[in-house]
């Protein structure tokens, strides 16, 4: 498999998942609000956190307020990971290996970036007056594009890419929301209110669609359960492990190979140490430092992973620049 390919199919299922991950964030930070106990301020720049797009906001806006929060994490191509900016990279990517993907994926990536450009053309598109429609319609289009390829995509090296594209996003989305709730929102408050950290634990298991799992099997809705649930469950398809686990396995598939000691390179060996330090971890250690440095630091492991992914399999040099302890990384994908 070209590397072109395997990083165009690697890539459009990234856009996808996080323009899925974005959309159901936003539409419960939306809900959140109309919950928050009166005495508490209204607070937006948690989402810019969450999603790293901070700096950028700032370069444009002034305030993080509602409306202007919103429309830049939604329509703004100025934001490359706005929900507009990924489907419409998800879309190119997949009109590059229309050979590789079948005719329903793509319809479906094409279908759901022309709905929202239409939607985009309206005089002052108003998606804080209809969000959970608008959001609702979203997420559900990825999830459709994801659901048509698990039903009718063969397991060959391209479904393995994409799913590590997936599986390594939603590990680092699902971070990044349960830092950002916890850490920027209840984080610095002299006395948290019971009542506000129900709200936001809430909120955390629904920015991530966990929240009637993990109730089906915790009584105690409190950040410790909560935290350990979303980065140590092996069942639940959108917590930490879980999507290490998946990650990790495909990118053996693809190298041929089965986890041991000894990996065949360094992006599988780097993700196979990744697995298991967060697998192995206790609550006590997620907790020991803070939780805050511990989604830091698995933030950057994941990072390197897919740092390492790119230059084993995406970044191929010609044969005649390549050094013989090179040979690792010159394969073809």
């Amino acid at each position: 498999m070209l590397s072109r390919v395997a990083n165009s199919i690697y890539w459009t299922n990234r856009y996808m998942e996080r323009a899925e991950n974005y959309a159901r964030f936003i539409s419960v930070n939306l809900n959140m609000r109309l919950d928050l106990p009166p005495d508490v301020e209204e607070r937006w720049d948690p989402l810019l956190v969450a999603t790293a797009d901070h700096s950028l906001f700032y370069r444009y806006y002034d305030h993080p307020t509602r409306d202007n929060v919103v429309y830049f994490l939604t329509f703004d191509k100025q934001n490359p990971n706005s929900i507009a900016s990924c489907l419409q990279a998800a879309r190119e990517n997949a009109r590059t290996i229309r050979e590789t993907i079948n005719n329903e994926m793509w319809e479906s990536v094409n279908s759901l970036h022309l709905r929202l450009i239409e939607f985009a053309k309206l005089p002052s598109p108003d998606v804080t007056g209809n969000a959970r429609l608008f959001f609702d319609d979203i997420r559900n289009g990825c999830l459709l594009f994801q659901g048509i390829a698990d039903a009718t995509f063969t397991r060959n090296e391209a479904w393995h890419f994409g799913q590590i594209g997936r599986f390594l996003e939603r590990a680092d989305k699902s971070s990044r929301f349960l830092d950002a709730k916890y850490f920027t929102l209840i984080h610095g408050q002299e006395q948290t209110n019971y009542l506000l950290e129900l709200i936001v634990s809430t909120a955390v298991l629904k920015s991530v669609g966990a929240y009637t799992m993990f109730r089906q099997t915790h009584k105690a809705l409190n950040r410790a359960n909560i935290a350990t649930f979303l980065i140590l469950d092996r069942l639940f398809p959108r917590t930490i492990v879980y999507s290490l686990l998946q990650a990790e396995n495909s990118l053996y598939a693809v190298g041929g190979n089965r986890p041991v000691p000894d990996a065949a390179n360094t992006a599988e060996n780097l993700l196979t140490q990744l697995r298991s330090d967060v697998e192995h971890s206790t609550q006590e250690e997620i907790f020991k430092n803070n939780l805050h440095h511990y989604l830091d630091w698995f933030q950057t492991r994941n990072n390197e992973v897919d740092n390492a992914i790119f230059n084993t399999y995406f970044d191929l040099k010609p044969a005649a620049e390549q050094l013989p302890g090179d040979q690792a990384q010159s394969r073809q994908a």
